[in-house]
């Protein structure tokens, strides 16, 4: 697939997509709350600097500036259109349009690496998760978040893609399981320290640190 046509895919998603669909959506609402307390349950309390790789919106990234109060937190996405919502939205964190397979920062940047619901959308995952190495601290944590490729998951987001989430057909450019991205970490040289399923099995969230 040419970067043209993934970029159709990508910016076809409106810039308030999350926040209407949490406000208007008992499932999306559901969905997304439950994970974003999985990954604060598992976000060290005292990081130097956060990354929120994949921001949107920054619905997820205003509540990690909010619960990590003292932190500098800066949000990432390559849609430049949810970036512009997002400095309009959120003025007090630091929002930047860049691709997750070539990031802007200086090598050991970030204390804390947030990537939810990120990396099925991107084209070469583990060149993104090399990236995300390169730019983390020595000690630091990284926490990936996505569904978790399981029958229901599979069967729920089919339904959806036919209804309300018609807008991220084509969004997923790679399907993965717990097993498949056990092996993609070890490939990119992570070491897991905990795995979490939730969303009935749907999805997954992974603590990872430099191996």
């Amino acid at each position: 697939m040419k970067r043209k046509e993934l970029e159709k895919i990508w910016f076809q998603v409106p810039p308030n997509y999350y926040e209407r669909g949490i406000a208007r959506n008992l499932f999306q609402k559901l969905w997304h709350t439950r994970k974003w307390m999985v990954i604060k349950k598992m976000m060290d309390r005292n990081p130097g600097k956060v990354l929120d790789i994949g921001c949107a919106s920054g619905w997820m990234t205003a509540k990690i500036a909010r619960t990590l109060a003292k932190t500098e937190v800066t949000g990432l996405d390559v849609s430049e259109k949810m970036i512009k919502y997002a400095k309009t939205k959120h003025r007090k964190i630091i929002f930047i349009c860049a691709d997750a397979h070539q990031l802007p920062f200086r090598n050991k940047s970030f204390d804390l690496i947030i990537c939810s619901e990120t990396l099925e959308h991107v084209i070469d995952p583990l060149a993104v998760l090399l990236e995300i190495k390169r730019c983390l601290s020595p000690g630091g944590q990284v926490i990936i978040s996505l569904d978790s490729g399981s029958g229901l998951f599979n069967l729920v987001w089919f339904f959806w893609l036919k209804t309300k989430g018609k807008v991220w057909q084509g969004a997923h450019l790679h399907s993965f399981n717990r097993k498949k991205l056990r092996r993609l970490f070890k490939k990119a040289a992570f070491q897991i320290e905990e795995e979490q399923v939730s969303h009935l099995g749907m999805s997954v969230a992974f603590k990872l640190r430099k191996a």
